[in-house]
């Protein structure tokens, strides 16, 4: 908070000098600097002084950072009771969430049952932290003259208004497609209809499919470098230098993260490698940021290489299709093709179309505010349900107490980082049509795709689309993302 107040002078001053030459930003002699100047000229409008900048940061410390904390805390103290082969357990939510994708489906529905039960009792405190920080967020607009809720979020992330209009506007025609997906997936699973636990499980026939360290090494390796023998070498070179931490141990941290290139030398990357297909994703995911980082951290200085969120997870997500590519390509079962293609659009529905319900459902809770209404838990709940519903429609049964889900869900909850969501969706959608377009281009798309990862955060979300020949703001570019999760979806569909 020090540091932050201390420093908060830069942007102002310099927000100061470009208001008054903002010829400034287009001299050549900052030639290097155009973008990262052209940031700092948009949120010159909506600067503080000073003083004012470092009494918001204080007022936060007590303010909505301590109840993004109270969320945070409240959820990670809370344990459940659960039966697990007749044997009763008391398990922290961190371990028991873990049977949400179990095989066993009556587990899967009492995990999500018995957790959401449980955090519904909390509804005051949910709602209590979610109301402090969304009604801060819209003083905090108006003292900053931002026109609508999302305004912070979408300068923060480098793009405009009228492109996540247009992404928002693409998911909502298109909800029809992931609502085919999940009947297909209930025909796969021999189900009538999907429940909600049921959305992400593992499909019952899927074979047992043994990765050992080696074979995913090689996997991953040549799905780079079929599709580029530089990118290849550098992932390859990650497996030499013994940078990846894929073993699984007591007392090491969860999850899976890639920390970049230091000085030009190497990234490392931390995950569990359980030897299952999941992993080997989770491992080209992590690689692709790599690569990503490879490129960008040799070709711009650190004022350019602020990679936001929507265009952070170009080179990972686009990994993972090349890798489906290639595990489809050796598939010798209609089995292990159907968990393969499974598992890509089990990620692709969450990402794009759940990850949207968020977004929806966000944006309903700045306008009931405005409206003069008040947030309670039950208000709150109607609102996920709504904005729910409007992506699922009646292609999945939902538990009652599925209505808290809002809940534990930390994004809400994120002091000064309003509108999390809409980049996962950005992203997902962007890397589908850049494939597509892959798809279509061949070995031309190659340069146009290493030009766009060695770009970092020089050029906008949007220049980098147009470099490439679309425009973000064009609900066209975004179809050709949906088309290629729907071709996915009828290779999946061809295998029944």
């Amino acid at each position: 908070m020090k540091v932050g107040q201390t420093l908060a002078f830069i942007d102002i001053e310099l927000g100061k000098l470009l208001a008054e030459k903002p010829s400034l930003v287009t001299d050549p002699t900052l030639r290097e600097y155009k973008h990262y100047l052209e940031r700092i000229l948009r949120r010159v409008p909506h600067m503080l002084s000073e003083n004012e900048e470092q009494l918001i940061i204080m007022k936060d410390k007590s303010g909505i950072g301590a109840w993004q904390m109270l969320q945070g805390d409240w959820l990670s103290t809370r344990t459940f009771d659960i039966e697990i082969e007749g044997k009763k357990k008391r398990l922290p939510y961190g371990e028991i969430i873990g049977f949400y994708q179990s095989p066993d489906r009556d587990l899967r529905k009492r995990a999500n049952q018995i957790v959401y039960e449980k955090l519904g009792k909390d509804e005051l405190v949910w709602a209590s932290a979610l109301r402090a920080v969304c009604e801060d967020h819209l003083q905090i607009c108006k003292l900053r003259k931002y026109p609508v809720a999302m305004t912070q979020s979408v300068i923060a992330n480098d793009v405009d208004q009228q492109a996540i209009d247009s992404l928002m506007s693409t998911i909502e025609k298109n909800v029809g497609l992931y609502q085919r997906y999940l009947r297909l997936k209930a025909k796969l699973m021999g189900l009538d209809k999907l429940a909600n636990y049921d959305v992400v499980a593992p499909l019952p026939n899927a074979p047992e499919m043994d990765y050992a360290w080696e074979k995913a090494r090689g996997e991953v390796v040549e799905a780079y470098g079929e599709f580029d023998g530089e990118l290849g070498g550098w992932v390859d070179e990650m497996f030499e230098r013994r940078h990846i931490d894929g073993e699984v141990r007591k007392g090491k941290r969860s999850g899976a993260f890639c920390s970049s290139w230091l000085a030009g030398k190497s990234a490392y990357i931390l995950q569990s490698f359980n030897r299952r297909l999941g992993d080997v994703y989770t491992l080209v995911h992590e690689l692709g940021h790599a690569v990503h980082a490879y490129l960008g951290s040799r070709t711009q200085k650190p004022s350019n290489y602020e990679i936001g969120s929507c265009i952070a997870e170009t080179g990972s997500t686009f990994g993972e299709l090349l890798l489906t590519e290639r595990l489809l390509s050796k598939a010798k079962t209609k089995e292990e093709k159907q968990a393969i293609l499974a598992n890509v659009l089990d990620e692709f529905g969450m990402a794009a179309f759940q990850v949207s319900a968020r977004v929806f459902f966000e944006q309903s809770m700045y306008d009931l505010i405005e409206r003069g209404e008040f947030l309670d838990g039950e208000t709150v709940a109607k609102l996920w349900v709504a904005a729910r519903d409007k992506i699922y429609g009646d292609s999945v049964d939902w538990l009652e107490v599925m209505k808290w889900e809002w809940t534990m869900k930390p994004h809400y909850y994120m002091a000064n980082y309003r509108f999390y969501n809409y980049p996962y969706v950005f992203a997902q959608l962007f890397v589908f049509a850049l494939y597509r377009l892959y798809k279509e281009e061949g070995r031309s798309f190659v340069s146009k795709l290493k030009k766009l990862l060695a770009a970092g955060s020089s050029k906008s979300p949007r220049e980098l689309a147009a470099e490439v020949g679309f425009d973000i703001t064009d609900e066209g570019f975004w179809e050709k993302g949906i088309k290629q999760a729907e071709e996915f979806i009828d290779r999946l569909e061809q295998t029944l």
